[in-house]
């Protein structure tokens, strides 16, 4: 049944895929280890609801790429892996909007509330979010359903993942996006 008190919020689901397990290729330690599964706690929402849900898959241009189509890392993790009929958005750059139909779909559907959640903080879900923010849609940005990994600065200096996911977060709260918790979208959804 459709029932929420957002009119009718699309879920989507940015790059959880099984080459983000590999935690020494991203960085060497990430943050929010339970983010895959506030994902997947929000989908099975989704579907008992029936409200519309979107699965972007990053397919890597580089063959070589943990994330490319011919690696086993580009397979989406079984904790949300999609079910028949769910919409699977690819892309090779970082925004889910950029070369995939998924802003046509969404404005096709008349969804104007979109809940993001996924991999990584600062790349994909950062590019997506913005973007959905500048084309006018109410976004929620689930803060413990995603995550990012540790990262080296210009001079070799060494950024924790949390610190690099709370930057990323609090650039586009507010601006952006209204970063919330899996909690507060139970509540609401």
């Amino acid at each position: 049944m459709n029932t929420t008190k957002l009119n009718k919020p699309a879920l989507i689901l940015i790059d959880i895929q099984k080459g983000f397990n590999d935690v020494a290729y991203w960085g060497g330690d990430r943050n929010n280890v339970d983010a895959e599964e506030k994902a997947s706690e929000l989908l099975e929402i989704w579907r008992a609801k029936s409200l519309p849900i979107f699965h972007v898959q990053h397919c890597s241009s580089n063959p070589n790429s943990i994330l490319n189509e011919t690696n086993p890392g580009n397979q989406f993790q079984d904790v949300v892996k999609p079910l028949e009929g769910e919409a699977i958005i690819k892309k090779n750059v970082n925004s889910a909007f950029i070369g995939t139909n998924l802003k046509e779909l969404i404005d096709n559907a008349k969804i104007k509330n979109l809940v993001i959640v996924g991999l990584t903080t600062d790349h994909c879900v950062s590019t997506t979010t913005r973007m959905a923010g500048n084309f006018g849609y109410t976004v929620y940005l689930v803060s413990d359903a995603t995550a990012t990994f540790n990262k080296k600065g210009l001079n070799g200096e060494e950024f924790s993942a949390e610190l690099i996911h709370q930057t990323a977060l609090a650039s586009l709260n507010e601006e952006f996006a209204q970063v919330v918790s899996s909690e507060f979208i139970k509540e609401i959804v």
